[in-house]
């Protein structure tokens, strides 16, 4: 300290005007280019040297490299070689600005071939640190006796090269800052390019950051996540944000279809194949030809269906019905179950391979009760997306939600508040507006499969007043679904 003080007490005036307007300067610079560019100018200037050099230093191979290099003209120099690497070196072993009045003489530096050649009568070299670690050096030279470097050009370097450090410090923090700026502004950009995925929970970030990204390539994604977690809205923006948005996006739910029937769903059927087959027919892989095709609850198809689905993973082929022909399709597949898939390949009733082919990136969404601090957001958009845009939930009624478990994940939250606002008479939803019920073991139904899925079917349809979409939105199903089973039950009698 007292050193320092002994050096501050040899600088002039007119010098100490100098490091404070060299401080402007240098805190005015946006990027390190550019701060060097400007610092090394005023070196040469200010010190009257006839070559200037700013170098980075690599403690991990013990390397120099240009950042900025100057002639007394401003011309910029390429070639390290042209200084002397012996000097640098020993700036950075001592860790101290070095000073030769007179290098061709002095023993210290005489020796070193640039010395020699570029015929250097002064040298001055000073260390930039940083977090007590060399960062570089600022070397300045002349070949001129009448511009020989003294002991205050010395100490005003030191000076000058501590702005340096703080200016590159300041420079850092700010590219963190801005780093980080952007990094947010992506994560938020990601989520409102979602507008039916709510959500400011971290899982739902990187949930949403993920499917930016697999949406840009076509592979294969499968879709992992408990009933009622939404897997159809993200198959649907994986569709939205790809290069096949203005293609076709079908769907298809597999589950508690008979086999003919699903197949002759996913690969259409050639006139013949069976009986009440009087013309040829697509299906709905053919039909979404360059677009995207998602398989809802993939674990319930039949191993015979699953070879056939692994030909169309493989080869992007399929073959109808009653057709020995195969065509050609460029669709991409997106597939979901709430099922342990893993488990299910161990047991033999899921084809490994169509699992790894399916598996390629897969994305696991997080049920309800894992994202609490998202069911005010999502409540509020369900208020909104039913039409009701003063209604708003009340302190009570937001807790009362945050306390349940959810068994039935969004989808159920979607049925209590549509049931709160049927029940709210005013604008505020109280908590006594939030019937909450667990959801019920569906073994106490004394009846066949079928007879369940009709009476859940068509309660459903009663509780949303006959629209099929909203009904098959509840349900985790298709439209599509809901129509073949009303037609099986005319048809039944």
């Amino acid at each position: 300290m007292k050193e320092e003080v002994q050096h501050i007490k040899q600088l002039s005036k007119e010098q100490f005007e100098e490091l404070l307007h060299v401080s402007e300067l240098l805190n005015s610079a946006a990027y390190e280019e550019s701060l060097m560019e400007q610092a090394l100018d005023w070196v040469i200037g200010v010190i009257n040297a006839e070559r200037g050099l700013f170098v980075k230093y690599n403690e991990a191979d013990n390397s120099f490299s240009i950042i900025s290099a100057r002639n007394v003209g401003k011309e910029s120099i390429a070639n390290l070689s042209e200084f002397s690497s012996g000097v640098l070196q020993q700036v950075v072993q001592n860790k101290k600005p070095l000073l030769y009045h007179d290098a061709q003489t002095n023993p210290n530096v005489s020796q070193f071939v640039s010395i020699q050649l570029q015929k250097i009568k002064s040298v001055i070299g000073v260390p930039i640190v940083r977090n007590e670690q060399i960062w570089g050096v600022i070397l300045a030279d002349s070949q001129s006796n009448r511009k020989e470097f003294t002991e205050t050009n010395l100490i005003f370097l030191h000076f000058f090269s501590n702005l340096v450090s703080l200016a590159l410090d300041k420079i850092s923090r700010l590219e963190h800052l801005q780093n980080e700026n952007q990094i947010l502004l992506n994560k938020l950009d990601a989520i409102e390019q979602l507008p039916d995925i709510v959500g400011e929970s971290k899982s739902i970030r990187e949930l949403a950051t993920l499917i930016h990204k697999v949406a840009r390539t076509d592979a294969t994604v499968l879709i992992l996540g408990e009933s009622g977690t939404g897997k159809d809205l993200v198959a649907q923006a994986i569709h939205k944000l790809s290069s096949r948005k203005e293609k076709p996006f079908l769907a298809q739910f597999c589950g508690s279809i008979p086999d003919n029937l699903l197949e002759s769903e996913l690969f259409g059927y050639k006139k013949g194949a069976f009986t009440g087959a009087n013309a040829d027919k697509k299906g709905l892989l053919e039909v979404a030809d360059k677009g995207t095709f998602f398989l809802d609850e993939i674990a319930d198809i039949s191993p015979a269906l699953q070879a056939k689905l692994l030909r169309v993973l493989e080869n992007r082929e399929i073959i109808r019905l009653g057709d020995t022909q195969t065509k050609k399709i460029d669709v991409r597949i997106l597939a979901a179950t709430n099922k342990d898939l893993p488990q299910l390949v161990k047991e033999g009733k899921f084809r490994e391979d169509l699992f790894y082919r399916l598996n390629i990136f897969p994305l696991t969404l997080p049920p309800l009760r894992e994202r609490r601090e998202d069911i005010g957001l999502l409540a509020n958009f369900f208020i909104r997306k039913f039409g009701n845009t003063s209604a708003h939930l009340s302190t009570s009624a937001l807790q009362k939600l945050e306390r349940f478990q959810f068994p039935g994940n969004i989808r159920q939250l979607v049925n209590i508040i549509q049931r709160a606002l049927i029940l709210c008479d005013g604008e505020k939803i109280s908590d006594e507006h939030i019937i909450l019920e667990e959801r019920k073991d569906a073994l106490d139904f004394q009846g066949t499969l079928e007879e369940f899925e009709m009476r859940l079917l068509k309660k459903r349809l009663e509780e949303f007043n006959g629209n099929k979409t909203q009904t098959a939105a509840s349900l985790g199903v298709s439209v599509r679904w809901i129509q073949l089973k009303l037609k099986e039950e005319r048809e039944q009698g």
